[in-house]
């Protein structure tokens, strides 16, 4: 059993310096979660007065006890539209994650109506739209709990198109086999009609639920026709008059009890259990201090793995060619697993190496997982002589068409086209995460700005013109400053190009039970229909 042998030293200073800076980071976005449950906690005087459970009480009450709940894109958002970035934080106005549900493995989608009355921003709709992407490449029924004032039309030419992409998921969700279902705490008017409608089983809280294309002051104003909520889209209509609701409960906590009896009626499997693995050989609590934060400073990549693998059990593929490009075999919760990491650029030869090695894992149906933290290809007049263009492509010719799942973990650097050979957000991996460490960006602000100079020197120079120094400084400053904001961890985090932040100690449970998602997709087989199912 090829075991790597860790060369860490955990009692030297530099790796108690990693630790307080990683511990930094982490403790950085965890407050910021925090933040964001507060927000939708000061709501809950209001909510009491209603008779109505908070969002998160709703969740807590849908989920098995003691099973796993993958939060994803907790940060959506942060800093734009409504969203301050500070006391105002809203996580994109919903809460979505892989959870369990009756022993059943599911998408869950709350809208955090302690927050805005859960409308919808311009990210918290790109939230929606990944979760459902998540939900039909992993063949995941979806439950959702609704309660949304609906978008917020301050930035409708930012939701309007794209918010129909939802309700055409939704269809072909249902037309999949993928079964979904809806509970109305509250509010779902307009074009929020549509969620119920276009659900598979939807429950209603009598005297809470609304659902209507167009509430009564629109109804009096377009027609002069005079009704009120109740009338006209109340639980009790929905459930005996237009048909919408299949269940109608009496409060939050029996409506979320039906939703649990309605996936437990299912014939749906549970997660397949796996044989019990055997932890790594290193304890993962010191990937905090293995890592430094600053992605200029290097680190082995072997050191990483061997914190998240079974056993720190590694057979390393090729180890003597393209040797800054590690990739190998090892299982992680028992699951098998193909595994590329940097140790530096992207030379020729790691090109073709990890070209090769996904081809292999395409043909053993091995899941590819990728840890990303690298400069780029590799340039210069040596490496364009040996075909780095050539070669790269052949690497992300078979990223982009590799018939296995991809699972990307960034956890250091992620410059320029090494992004998108190591499975970047663009690549479509079935799942993306990032450290707190990460940097992201077509490359860093210092060659950014040195490039900026030497072309406008050019320019210059060929116009017989003088160099200002001092203004090609300024202008070299601001532009470092502009990429080292815009390439945060925070800053990639709050647009999605990754589906969340973890804590690196938490790296293998969430490679694992994504893995086990990848896993049990494959392996369920659906029933479709020609189109989605059409209540009468």
């Amino acid at each position: 059993m090829p075991v790597i042998e860790s060369r860490i030293d955990t009692q030297a200073a530099a790796f108690a310096d990693n630790r307080a800076a990683m511990r930094a980071l982490v403790d950085g976005f965890r407050d910021i979660e925090r933040r964001i449950a507060a927000n939708s906690d000061r709501a809950k005087p209001k909510f009491d007065r209603r008779g109505q459970l908070l969002p998160r009480a709703r969740l807590d009450r849908l989920l098995d006890r003691g099973a796993p709940f993958l939060e994803l894109s907790t940060l959506a958002g942060l800093g734009m539209h409504d969203d301050d970035g500070g006391e105002n934080v809203t996580g994109g106005g919903g809460i979505t994650g892989i959870g369990t549900v009756s022993d059943i493995r599911c998408m869950v989608s709350v809208s955090d109506s302690g927050i805005k009355g859960g409308a919808t921003a311009p990210m918290g709709l790109k939230k929606k739209l990944r979760s459902q992407q998540i939900a039909a490449e992993n063949k995941l029924p979806t439950i959702a709990l609704v309660e949304s004032a609906g978008a917020n039309l301050l930035y409708q030419s930012e939701l309007f198109v794209e918010g129909g992409r939802g309700f055409a998921n939704q269809a072909r969700l249902s037309a999949a086999g993928l079964p979904q279902v809806t509970v109305v705490h509250g509010s779902s008017t307009a074009g929020g009609a549509y969620v119920p409608g276009l659900s598979d089983y939807v429950i209603v809280v009598r005297e809470r639920a609304k659902i209507f294309l167009a509430g009564p002051p629109l109804l009096r104003a377009a027609t002069g026709e005079i009704a009120d909520d109740e009338e006209l889209g109340g639980a009790d209509l929905h459930a005996h008059v237009a048909g919408t609701a299949e269940y109608v409960a009496g409060d939050d906590a029996e409506a979320v009890d039906i939703a649990r009896q309605v996936m437990a009626k299912l014939p749906w499997e549970g997660p397949n259990g796996t044989a019990e693995a055997p932890p790594p050989k290193y304890d993962p609590d010191e990937l905090l201090g293995v890592v430094p934060t600053d992605y200029r400073k290097p680190y082995d990549v072997r050191e990483v793995i061997a914190r998240i693998v079974d056993a720190s059990d590694f057979l390393e593929f090729k180890a003597g060619y393209g040797i800054a490009t590690v990739c190998g075999h090892a299982a992680i919760e028992g699951l098998n697993c193909g595994i590329i990491g940097n140790n530096g650029p992207i030379d020729p030869q790691g090109s073709v190496k990890a070209a090769q090695f996904i081809q292999l894992c395409c043909q053993s149906h091995t899941p590819v997982i990728y840890l990303q933290n690298t400069t780029g290809y590799m340039v210069g007049r040596e490496a364009e002589a040996a075909g780095i263009v050539k070669h790269g492509s052949k690497m992300i010719q078979a990223v982009a068409n590799a018939t296995v799942p991809q699972i990307t973990l960034h956890i250091g650097g992620s410059f320029g086209a090494g992004n998108y050979g190591m499975c970047g957000r663009s690549f479509d991996p079935r799942f993306i995460f990032a450290w707190p460490n990460n940097r992201i960006s077509v490359m860093g602000g210092a060659q950014a700005a040195r490039v900026m100079s030497i072309i406008t020197e050019e320019k210059l120079n060929r116009a017989g013109r003088p160099v200002d120094r001092d203004a090609l400084a300024r202008t070299e400053q601001a532009i470092i400053d502009q990429i080292d904001a815009e390439s945060t961890a925070l800053h990639a985090t709050a647009r999605l190009w990754d589906d969340g932040l973890i804590d690196p100690r938490d790296t293998r449970r969430v490679l694992g039970m994504t893995l086990a998602v990848c896993r049990e997709a494959d392996a369920r087989k659906l029933n479709p229909n020609t189109f989605g199912v059409a209540r009468g």
